[in-house]
């Protein structure tokens, strides 16, 4: 299939804000850039870059992060079985094979696509870098991803972690549509085009009712 290339937008209902992202997937491997504004659990705004491997691995999560009153920065990076915070080991996080950035639905991409729970039936549990935000400090997390159901261009899968349930609506390449309480993706929409922009912000369209 080659290369694909998104560009997609979320409304971030957790932390009432906004998240996009650019990615490309080719076969497994993963890399995105983003960038995210929220308003809870204080107003921030960050930029990201993910680089999985080839098994939709974390390789690298850069982070950074402004408040009103801080800045945060995070290189968070896995090495084998290794993982490094800013450059200090983590043997807590030995055996994890995923990132996943709070409130960012494409971090839940890794683990989906490289099982194809967005493909068909499969259940998995997974230990997890998390990094709060806006923060940006990685603690461990519990989580499982069960596929629940197929539809013609989607699939529903089944995330927990503790008590927390959440039945995501994904497309087949395993990217968030839907993530109850947490996330929306917004539709794409038909790009104006030159014809239409002619007569500038304001004026009718091409073969719009000027009575």
């Amino acid at each position: 299939m080659g290369v694909q290339r998104r560009h997609l937008v979320w409304q971030v209902i957790e932390t009432a804000g906004f998240e996009a992202a650019r990615l490309s997937l080719d076969g497994l491997t993963l890399h995105a850039t983003g960038r995210a504004v929220g308003q809870l659990p204080e107003p921030y705004w960050l930029t990201y870059t993910l680089q999985t491997d080839d098994r939709a691995a974390t390789t690298r999560l850069g982070v950074a992060a402004t408040t009103t009153d801080a800045s945060y920065d995070l290189d968070l990076r896995r090495e084998g079985e290794t993982w490094y915070v800013n450059g200090e080991p983590r043997t807590d996080l030995a055996g994890a094979f995923d990132c996943d950035l709070a409130c960012s639905p494409v971090t839940n991409t890794m683990p989906i696509i490289r099982y194809g729970l967005q493909h068909g039936p499969g259940a998995q549990r997974f230990l997890m870098a998390f990094v709060q935000v806006p923060t940006l400090r990685v603690v461990t997390s519990q989580q499982s991803y069960t596929h629940l159901s197929l539809a013609e261009d989607t699939a529903r899968v089944r995330y927990a972690s503790g008590s927390f349930v959440s039945d995501l609506t994904v497309d087949r390449d395993g990217l968030v549509i839907e993530y109850p309480t947490m996330a929306s993706r917004i539709p794409a929409v038909t790009p104006v085009t030159a014809e239409q922009r002619i007569g500038g912000p304001g004026s009718p369209r091409p073969g719009a009712d000027r009575s």
